[in-house]
């Protein structure tokens, strides 16, 4: 008779297998990680290492004038075409009247982007009307050949043909993507989507075509690209008379390599633009922030990220020092990730990245906590069992607090463009690869750790054999926040009221990006270091003005808008330092966070809340969905509000800090509220408010030390850092602790209210009194060890 295992046994066993997978994929992730890291390096951006400039001018036609309102339109269709080209964080302003000045970091080929901006992308279709009678008039590429809008151009074997007037044009075209057609044979192919109108004229000149015998030329249809043809196919014989190709889409098939089809396919999607350019110049420009300012940023952050994980060691011991390790390894696999996907790097998002290792800490906080709470709660407490149980009780409020923030991510990337998509990237990635640093690093090393004889021997070391002296403090009083949550409420309105009064007392400073102002280029007898110049500039009462080289030895400032005794006093600066100066160029420009850029950016945001709020009401409900959305909201109000009673700038740099602060802001009241679900789940007859109070209870100590971990990387950057990266942390400081204050003081009360009158009582909350604790609602959680000894 055969002996079954003892279930210990085979739990044993188990346990040690599924070690065994997370051990390799971790071992496959970090490999990976250091493979991209050393071979794909991250491209830097204009902040950091400088770049390539280009200068466009905008062209009259016989029916468009090139004035300013045509190359503000130009700038937006240029905006897309870089961001097809895969160029992050670009700066494009309109200078002058009709002058276009893009700044590209990293660009590998110059020329390329240069003929790629360049081009004005007119995409028309037309009908084949027969050959050219005088093929004379194709030599020259003559476009318009008749009142009626006949043309005549030669096609792709040189043949002249004879087109009707443009039946569709760009306007007409919904999307274009490079495909290799391999089951056909045709290579690289150009598919274009046509929008209905569209597609119901592609039918209808295609349906023309098909009446004509096969193989005369009047049965091609010709697809022109700026005065030439880039294809003119034959209807399919399979395609009846008057019926046309239906479906709405094309494509363009022709001798293309896969740079030339990606090519062909950015131009058609980013559409035309509305008036021909022309390249003036193009030339090499410095980083807009000197060595000085990128080294305080850089001693900044790896003090800040030091005292972070010395705090976590502290707290945690053993399990913090092995937290730590993991958040190593999530800034390694964070950079690998950003090296693959071609992102830029700047200074602020260097700043950011950096700040989300000490939001990384949240997910191993959430697990350690829950382990105490495990470990308080056994009568025999193993220190790796309490942390396979912390882990698994964890999980929810990790994956439901990441995923709203992976919805407004990926909105942001597909919706919104330039800085703000690009954040759209980082923080996805860095949501991706915490998951990945917590869930599997940190638990591999958590989990061999405790099962080592030493560490089962001292479980003092782990620093989850005790629940803590915050949550110590708050069983031993057990105080009831929530016996009054309207008054809570209250404050919270005066606080916005107060702060948000500052957007209509003082307004909001906008910054150059938003506004525009003047563009002065100097060149000099003798060279001028842009660090000097800058500190010149400071001190001569222009703080904000961006220095960059220029070209061979020239000087490029970039201002708010100046009166002329203002530009005297810029040109007096920059000549005490270079002698003999001349100015080069002096205009003004418009700005590069231009009106539309400003509108896809909130239309994304705005859908990002949406989706928030749907994803918590169908995962809580709808009234904590509202709650933390409403203290969303709050915390936006009051951070733009005390930057204008401030009166500091509102520029690019405040929006990559707002952004952050809407994702830590989710991030805690999903955290809190799938708490106040599970006690639901466990007491349902309980107080409501009774259960809000208890939640919050057990969360604070995640609270504080998530904040902790935060406060110290941001309060390095403030003090230690330039003054571009000190208002960075100014808003994020301001936001870190607006968030965590609305999440327990604006939510949850909020949520309680929303429930009272969905029930219709309010008398549950007066019986829930302060004797009754959070064990009340689910199995006790001793305040110490001594409490849990003499539970023994």
């Amino acid at each position: 008779m055969k002996r079954s295992r003892p279930p210990s046994r085979t739990r044993s066993r188990s346990r040690s297998r599924s070690l065994s997978v997370r051990a390799l994929l971790a071992l496959a992730v970090l490999a990976a990680s250091v493979a991209l890291a050393l071979t794909m390096p991250v491209r830097l951006g204009l902040d950091l290492r400088g770049g390539t400039q280009i200068v466009l001018e905008t062209q009259s036609t016989e029916t468009t004038t090139a004035d300013r309102e045509a190359t503000d339109r130009t700038v937006e269709v240029l905006r897309g075409r870089i961001d097809a080209l895969g160029v992050a964080e670009p700066t494009i302003v309109r200078s002058g009247e009709n002058r276009v000045v893009v700044e590209l970091p990293g660009v590998q080929d110059p020329k390329q982007a240069a003929d790629v901006l360049g081009r004005t992308a007119q995409l028309t279709v037309h009908s084949v009307l027969g050959p050219a009678e005088n093929p004379a008039d194709a030599a020259d590429g003559r476009t318009e050949a008749a009142e009626n809008g006949e043309r005549v151009l030669p096609d792709e074997s040189g043949q002249s043909l004879r087109l009707r007037a443009a039946a569709l044009t760009g306007q007409d075209v919904k999307g274009a993507d490079a495909r290799f057609d391999q089951r056909n044979g045709a290579g690289w192919t150009v598919t274009v989507d046509f929008k209905d109108s569209g597609g119901d004229r592609w039918a209808q000149v295609t349906g023309e075509a098909a009446c004509n015998p096969a193989g005369a030329p009047e049965r091609r249809v010709a697809i022109v690209l700026d005065d030439k043809i880039i294809s003119s196919p034959q209807v399919d014989p399979s395609v009846s008379c008057g019926a046309g190709i239906t479906g709405g889409s094309t494509q363009i098939t022709g001798s293309f390599d896969d740079a030339e089809a990606r090519e062909l396919a950015l131009l058609i999607q980013g559409g035309a633009l509305p008036v021909p350019v022309e390249t003036i110049e193009q030339r090499t420009i410095g980083a807009t922030l000197g060595d000085e300012a990128i080294n305080a940023g850089a001693w900044a952050a790896v003090i800040g990220t030091a005292l972070t994980a010395l705090f976590i060691i502290v707290v945690y011991r053993l399990m913090g020092a092995l937290a730590t390790v993991a958040l190593l390894c999530y800034g390694l696999i964070s950079y690998a990730a950003l090296a693959a996907v071609g992102a830029t790097l700047t200074l602020p998002g260097l700043a950011g990245f950096v700040l989300a290792i000490g939001m990384a800490v949240d997910a191993n906080v959430l697990v350690f906590e829950r382990a105490r709470e495990e470990q308080a709660a056994r009568t025999r407490p193993s220190t790796r069992s309490a942390l396979t149980a912390g882990f698994r009780s964890a999980f929810s409020a990790i994956a439901d607090s990441n995923i709203t923030t992976l919805i407004a991510a990926a909105l942001l990337f597909f919706l919104a463009s330039g800085p703000v998509k690009g954040f759209g990237v980082t923080l996805g990635i860095g949501v991706l690869a915490s998951m990945v640093s917590a869930l599997v690093i940190t638990r591999v090393l958590a989990e061999f750790a405790a099962s080592r004889p030493a560490v089962f021997r001292r479980p003092g070391i782990t620093g989850i054999s005790t629940t803590g002296p915050v949550r110590d403090a708050l069983l031993r009083r057990n105080p009831f926040l929530m016996a009054r949550p309207r008054r809570w409420l209250a404050a919270s309105l005066i606080v916005m009221v107060v702060a948000g009064s500052g957007i209509l007392v003082r307004g909001l400073n906008f910054g150059i990006e938003f506004t525009g102002g003047r563009l002065i280029e100097y060149s000099t007898a003798n060279q001028v270091d842009p660090d000097r110049a800058r500190d010149a500039l400071a001190d001569a009462g222009f703080p904000r003005a961006v220095v960059q080289s220029s070209g061979d030895g020239d000087l490029t400032v970039r201002t708010e808008e100046l009166t002329d005794a203002e530009a005297a006093t810029v040109t007096k600066a920059v000549a005490e330092l270079g002698g003999e100066t001349d100015k080069v160029r002096d205009e003004l420009i418009g700005p590069s966070l231009g009106e539309e850029l400003r509108r896809d950016a909130l239309i994304a945001l705005g859908l990002a809340l949406a989706a928030q709020l749907a994803y918590l009401a169908v995962r809580f409900r709808l009234l904590f969905g509202t709650a933390a959305v409403s203290a969303l909201a709050h915390d936006v109000v009051i951070l733009v509000g005390v930057f204008a009673w401030l009166g500091k700038p509102i520029d690019g740099v405040f929006l990559a800090a707002l952004l952050t602060v809407i994702g830590y802001s989710v991030n805690d009241s999903v955290v809190l509220f799938d708490r106040v679900r599970e006690l639901l789940g466990r007491e349902r007859k309980a107080p409501f408010a009774r259960l809000t109070n208890d939640a919050i209870l057990q969360t604070l100590p995640r609270t504080v030390n998530t904040g902790m971990g935060a406060v110290l990387i941001l309060a390095s950057l403030a003090v230690l850092a330039d003054d571009s990266l000190t208002d960075f942390a100014l808003a994020l400081l301001i936001g870190v602790g607006v968030g965590t204050y609305s999440s327990v003081f604006t939510a949850s009360p909020l949520a309680i209210e929303l429930h009272d009158r969905g029930t219709g009582s309010r008398s549950a909350r007066r019986k829930g009194g302060k004797g009754q604790g959070a064990g009340k609602t689910d199995k006790q959680v001793p305040a110490s060890r001594t409490e849990r000894q003499e539970a023994l």
